[in-house]
């Protein structure tokens, strides 16, 4: 069933900047931007998620597909197509968009919906940016066939470059999710012991990140001098270190963090291996401030690692942070996950969040690593989640 509600005299209050999307979209010479990953259709909407399909997306012989129109410079012609079962949401909350409809079951219908509504609006479709990574080709058949002299190109650059200047609001819930990690790993420190096996600790951070409101994405852990970094029944011993890199979803804004700890006391070699990776983080963060080049973090911070003792086992990473793991701003291709450094001869923004990390896999003592999500500012630069940057004391609970 089709819910339309006609606001042609006025611009409906949008919980994004629709105009920096607009001036994307221009320069891109694209006409409409159609969204269909989770994440996208989540930051157009304004924080709405499917309860239904959160973390799954098959259902019968289809899959789930949200699907976001928005026309450039009309946003009084933007449309939300939904799942049928997001309709008692919607009950609940409208959202944002003139048009809505919450009625498909699949990919096929939820592209032809879209396709008709396009046509019934009377937007202009020479140019349109759709999410590759995140249309499946049926809905793609759906969608050629009904604009067959359409220009499709990625709508990834402009919509990654729309959601890098992250909102008060957003910036509150990566705060907020970055020192609930914190809080949880603190507290999985303190209460285990010797003998405790990485799958008990991964269950015990996941468990400390739920009940604080987190939803768990993933830890990768080591104990002792190991680099694997897979949950399993290897075993945190006295004396051995241990590392913790989680990431906790706070409203689909991710706190990724890393620390360390220790079952005992660490020695001078550890305080000191522990203490020049730090420094390196601290030289990076002082780049960071709006106007600067993305370029500038890397050259703050790799001349630390090249003239470390442990260069070749020394790795230096900053990426950007919010409702994924490396979004813009992208400041290296010589990274892990493999993208074209778009933004290291970009000014960093005010509202730009990065993630910088400094890994060291030393061949005898084991894996350490500090991450941090950091935030460009007015005035330069904030770290969410600082504290708890030195050896952390493992079983201190236990001990009471």
């Amino acid at each position: 069933m089709l819910t339309t509600t006609k606001r042609s005299d006025l611009v409906p209050s949008i919980p994004f900047d629709h105009a920096r999307l607009d001036r994307l979209m221009d320069e891109a010479g694209i006409d409409v931007v159609i969204a269909t990953s989770k994440h996208n259709v989540q930051y157009l909407l304004g924080g709405h998620r499917a309860i239904f399909f959160d973390y799954m997306d098959a259902t019968g012989i289809t899959r789930y597909l949200p699907v976001f129109i928005y026309p450039k410079g009309a946003p009084v012609k933007a449309s939300y197509i939904g799942h049928r079962l997001e309709s008692y949401q919607r009950e609940l909350k409208a959202f944002w968009t003139p048009e809505q409809q919450t009625s498909t079951a699949g990919t096929v219908d939820a592209l032809q919906k879209a396709a008709d509504y396009i046509k019934r609006a009377g937007l202009k479709t020479k140019r349109i940016a759709v999410e590759f990574g995140f249309m499946p080709m049926d809905a793609a058949n759906v969608l050629r066939a009904a604009f067959p002299d359409a220009d499709y190109v990625d709508a990834l650059y402009v919509l990654e470059r729309q959601r890098a200047r992250k909102s008060a609001h957003e910036l509150e819930l990566l705060r907020v999710a970055s020192d609930l990690v914190i809080d949880s790993m603190l507290a999985v420190i303190a209460n285990h012991g010797p003998g405790t096996t990485k799958n008990e600790l991964t269950e015990a951070l996941r468990r400390e990140e739920t009940n604080r409101g987190l939803i768990f994405e993933y830890n990768l852990t080591t104990t002792g001098t190991s680099h694997n970094r897979a949950p399993s029944d290897q075993k945190w011993e006295m004396g051995e270190i241990l590392s913790l890199d989680s990431g906790g979803n706070y409203h689909g804004y991710i706190g990724d963090v890393a620390r360390m700890a220790i079952l005992g006391e660490p020695d001078a070699e550890l305080v000191e291996l522990l203490d020049e990776i730090e420094t390196i983080q601290q030289t990076a963060f002082k780049s960071i401030r709006a106007g600067v080049m993305g370029s500038e973090i890397y050259a703050s911070a790799d001349p630390l690692v090249k003239k470390s003792k442990h260069h070749n086992h020394m790795h230096f990473l900053a990426h950007g942070m919010g409702l994924v793991s490396h979004e813009a701003p992208r400041l290296t291709s010589h990274g892990p996950v493999p993208y074209p450094a778009d933004d290291a001869t970009r000014p960093l923004e005010q509202g730009n969040v990065v993630s910088v990390e400094t890994t060291l896999q030393h061949p005898k003592r084991g894996f350490i690593k500090i991450e941090d999500t950091v935030v460009v500012t007015d005035k330069g630069h904030e770290i969410y989640g600082d504290r708890a940057r030195g050896w952390n004391r493992g079983g201190t609970a236990l001990m009471k």
